[in-house]
């Protein structure tokens, strides 16, 4: 593909970030697992789940997330509240790659102390005076593992810039939290931090796609990748670089790049 100017490649994003943000996007994405909610904590928790468990093929992903949430009686935050000891019975059955019931049963053990002690994961994610996604990814990642007998093989599927992670699914868990505009898709249900301090997930597809327009020079795929790539897209859209995720990842997956 030939080299596009600055003007050029903004008009070819917004085009591609348009074509995909509207709600046919969201039959056939994990996304359409928390919409299928109303409440405050059930978006957040079946949205965490739904991003946790991104990875691999989309229909398996929404098959795997639905079979999780009727576990959970369609009725999340009120299962991690007060479910009893035999109602977690079926969550040690549940496996998705390498998910399975241990993580399940940690998750549900973490969120239930976190929503103790907090209304919202937003407080925990950016409770901070001066959030930041970096620092809320940190922090959520300490304050989810703080019981000192966490099952270490969980740790694996909650990422932290600290260990150099790209994060691509909590930044995407993020945005849709995040992210509003009237589209439908992104939920902007979390007020503390705005949308232009978001971190562009960074998967297989947008980083494939990034590299190809230039907007990732980096060799390697981490945590100052994914600041590199948001900073590039900044320069387009400083107030919502983010949006450019949804032509990132859409042109990834059209094929051809």
């Amino acid at each position: 593909m030939k080299r596009l100017t600055s003007v050029q490649l903004k008009e070819f994003l917004d085009t591609k970030a348009n074509q995909f943000n509207n709600p046919r996007f969201i039959e056939h994405d994990p996304v359409s697992i928390p919409h299928q909610y109303k409440l405050t904590q059930d978006i957040e928790i079946s949205g965490l789940f739904a991003a946790i468990l991104a990875w691999g093929q989309r229909v398996t992903i929404i098959r795997k997330c639905k079979e999780l949430m009727a576990m959970m009686d369609n009725d999340p935050y009120r299962f991690i509240l007060h479910h009893r000891e035999h109602d977690l019975k079926p969550l040690e059955r549940f496996c998705h790659r390498t998910f399975n019931g241990t993580d399940a049963l940690y998750f549900v053990h973490a969120l239930k102390e976190l929503y103790t002690r907090h209304a919202s994961l937003e407080e925990i994610f950016l409770g901070g005076p001066e959030p930041t996604v970096e620092q809320g990814l940190v922090r959520f990642h300490h304050e989810f593992f703080r019981p000192p007998d966490h099952p270490h093989r969980t740790r694996k599927h909650l990422p932290t810039p600290e260990r150099k992670s790209t994060c691509k699914r909590l930044n995407m868990y993020l945005r849709w939290m995040v992210r509003r505009d009237n589209k439908g898709v992104d939920f902007g249900i979390w007020k503390k931090l705005s949308p232009a301090q978001l971190i562009c997930p960074c998967d297989v597809h947008v980083d494939r796609v990034a590299r190809k327009l230039r907007l990732i020079k980096r060799k390697q795929t981490d945590w100052q990748t994914a600041l590199e790539l948001t900073g590039n897209l900044r320069k387009l859209d400083p107030a919502d670089p983010v949006k450019y995720d949804f032509a990132l990842f859409g042109l990834g997956i059209e094929g051809g790049w």
